[in-house]
């Protein structure tokens, strides 16, 4: 009946026409330009056959729909607003033209289903969906809202009150949580899906199922009266503003979407739905959140293209236990390569085990894994005291004392106890990774594989590659780290690696404005508006100020042009001096007390400005909020592209996925390459004149001011 490169549609017995999602040359489904413009064609061939009584939807992939072409329809946003809301009222075309076929029509659900490719879904009468499959909205995580009318049918198929809670969360559901709220007709067992919805589909064409009282009711107003409206999408708005925050305007515009929508038919609703995806896609949010999908898939492409070479790893080792050891143990049995943990002392072996063990356990309570599965992953940890049987690992992960003797000495004792094949990682934040290669005797099978703490939360691994190291090397770690569910970023090795590096310069400038006189507690709030998880005294206090103290002089030591000690005291020295380490001994800028829950909870310290005054040598001034801004980013932005000039890594996407994955930059600006795009080269430039007389820290670069006068960016070179 229909053929084209991703949709075909087939006669079936019966006079059921089944519209089948198979993109050519491609493992997945995605809806493209192509797509939408097949569907609707497809729609007019199921027309134009009248002896034609219903409509199966099916996919012939492993999964159903993925959603919209990110990239290609990216490419669409460039557009003006209004030419792009009308582009997108446009694609429903192609959606409505199924929904609105003379016959029933059932979507069987395989795989995930998730935003364009659910809002597909919602456009048949009735689905039936496999047990193991998951549907959703994700659009609120790239800035956006569903635009493929998703807000629409949604809101009139479950309820505004469920479609709320979907839309704006993100989340993708499960199988019975989407039953429960009726955006599914039926849950099966995957290999009678097909089965399933004929039946459902059968049951439509003989009457025995009201079909078109579900299509109105899709099609139709929200049937909710005033008071009703107003506890629904009132409440909802408060609280939906206080979970996404002031700087992630989507989840609240879906809401708005709705409400605004809710007395319109599917029609005008529609063109809801379009003005309100339109507008989204034109704010610095969006494009930031979409730049960091994109660059997400740049470093999964990366660590898939890595495996060519890799060698596999069919067993690891951890040296040093402990709870960094303990967590990388986990983290590695859990994804399945067995791993051996060996220490030189009981006690610690017991610690490494415990906290697997603790890991594993909470994985039980939260129900993601069963009791049967944990005490297999456990037992895949074999903890040992010597290297009598390390013949047959692939690769060493050592995560000893950050002691560069100590590091050489164990390195060198792991490399005479193995293959000549092995790969010997070091764990390390801060000790060059050439210095320490100068104590083995086979280099090219070593490098840096830097984990950030705590493992088993934190996605970054930091792969440093020495001069000697192999590229074999590299791919077997990268890709072992990738097996491991992280996201792996190659980084040349220098002082502080790539994220220290970056980090410490905000971290100096923090230091400077507390020396012009900043109060630290406003200073943490204005970084925590701007988007920061934490404002930098309070991730000083979470790093730990001798942590702190031991980066800054490994950094001190390698750029001391710019992190070089300045002279008097800085606010890390008078708090290092003082013992008030942070977190980890309970007084740092802050006072730790544990909560209910055991957790640090912080509390203003009045001895902390006491302190300050020997790093304030001028008193306490009221900076404003932009000056702290700028204090802070500008060395950071200016230390980010001093690193991919030297080739640290080979792109700005990776630059900023190791800022966003490694420290917490809001996402919602998308790194500080992309931030330094949303501001302009030129406006930064402007900046940093204002505060040449702070130093190198607030030098641009020549590549930045090259970059300034040819009106480039990063992300369009």
């Amino acid at each position: 009946m229909f053929q084209g490169q991703s949709i075909r549609v087939t006669k079936l017995d019966g006079a059921i026409a089944e519209l089948c999602f198979d993109r050519e040359q491609d493992v997945i489904n995605k809806f493209d330009q192509r797509t939408v413009e097949e569907l609707a064609a497809a729609a007019a061939a199921i027309r134009a056959d009248s002896s034609i009584k219903g409509l199966l939807v099916t996919s012939a992939k492993s999964v159903f729909i993925v959603g919209a072409d990110i990239t290609e329809f990216g490419t669409s946003f460039q557009m003006p607003e209004e030419d792009l809301a009308a582009w997108a009222l446009n694609a429903n075309q192609s959606f409505n033209a199924i929904e609105d076929l003379p016959v029933p029509s059932v979507t069987a659900i395989n795989g995930i289903a998730l935003g364009g490719g659910f809002e597909m879904c919602l456009c048949s009468d009735y689905r039936v969906i496999a047990a193991d499959a998951q549907i959703g909205f994700p659009e609120v995580k790239l800035g956006l809202i569903p635009g493929f009318g998703g807000t629409v049918r949604m809101a009139r198929l479950t309820g505004a009150d469920n479609a709320i809670e979907w839309i704006a969360s993100g989340k993708q559901q499960k199988a019975d949580a989407a039953l429960k709220v009726r955006a599914v007709d039926g849950v099966v067992a995957g290999d009678k899906l097909r089965e399933a919805a004929l039946r459902t589909l059968n049951l439509a064409i003989i009457g025995a199922l009201d079909w078109k009282a579900r299509r109105e009711q899709k099609k139709g107003p929200l049937k909710l009266n005033q008071i009703e409206s107003m506890m629904v999408f009132e409440t909802s708005k408060g609280f939906i503003a206080g979970q996404a925050g002031p700087n992630m305007p989507a989840p609240l515009a879906s809401v708005t979407a709705i409400q605004k929508a809710a007395s319109k038919g599917r029609d005008d609703a529609l063109k809801i739905e379009g003005a309100a995806f339109a507008k989204l896609a034109k704010t610095t949010v969006s494009n930031a959140l979409i730049g960091i999908f994109l660059n997400d898939q740049l470093l999964k492409k990366k660590a898939k293209s890595a495996t060519k070479i890799a060698r596999p790893v069919k067993h690891a080792a951890v040296l040093g236990a402990g709870i960094m050891g303990g967590g990388i143990a986990y983290t590695s049995a859990s994804k399945g390569v067995p791993i051996t943990m060996k220490d030189i002392a009981e006690k610690a072996l017991d610690l490494g085990m415990g906290e697997a063990n603790k890991l594993l356990s909470k994985e039980v309570e939260r129900k993601r894994l069963t009791p049967e599965k944990a005490g297999k992953m456990l037992s895949s940890i074999r903890p040992v005291l010597s290297y009598s049987e390390f013949k047959d690992i692939d690769i060493i992960v050592e995560a000893v004392t950050e002691n560069p003797k100590i590091k050489k000495a164990v390195l060198a004792e792991a490399e005479a106890a193995v293959s000549d094949t092995t790969i010997i990682a070091s764990n390390t934040s801060s000790i060059s990774i050439e210095e320490l290669a100068g104590a083995l005797k086979r280099p090219e099978n070593f490098l840096g594989m830097h984990f950030f703490n705590p493992v088993h939360k934190m996605p970054l691994v930091e792969v440093i590659y020495a001069s000697k190291t192999s590229k074999e090397a590299i791919a077997t770690t990268v890709a072992y780290a990738a097996t491991m569910g992280k996201t792996p970023i190659v980084v040349k090795n220098c002082p502080g690696f790539l994220v220290n590096r970056i980090l410490f310069p905000y971290f100096f400038g923090f230091f400077g404005a507390i020396r012009d006189g900043a109060d630290f507690v406003k200073v943490d709030k204005v970084m925590e508006k701007f988007g920061w998880p934490m404002g930098p005294a309070y991730l000083q206090d979470v790093v730990g100020m001798d942590t702190s103290h031991h980066v800054g002089d490994v950094l001190a030591e390698g750029y001391p042009d710019r992190m070089g000690h300045a002279e008097g005291k800085t606010a890390l020295d008078v708090m290092y001096e003082a013992k008030r380490y942070g977190q980890k001994n309970g007084v740092g800028f802050y006072k730790y007390e544990t909560d209910p829950k055991g957790k640090p909870k912080k509390t203003a310290d009045p001895a902390s400005y006491e302190l300050l005054k020997a790093a304030q040598p001028n008193g306490q001034t009221d900076m404003t909020d932009e000056d702290i801004i700028d204090r802070h980013m500008l060395p950071m932005i200016i230390e980010t592209v001093r690193c991919l000039d030297d080739g640290i890594v080979e792109t700005p996407a990776e630059a900023d996925m190791g800022l966003v994955y490694g420290v917490g930059f809001p996402p919602f600006r998308g790194g500080a390459l992309k931030y330094a795009d949303t501001v302009g080269l030129k406006t930064l430039i402007e900046k940093c004149e204002k505060y040449a007389h702070l130093g190198k820290l607030y030098q641009p670069t020549e590549s930045m001011k090259k970059m300034a006068a040819e009106g480039k960016t990063f992300y369009s070179k």
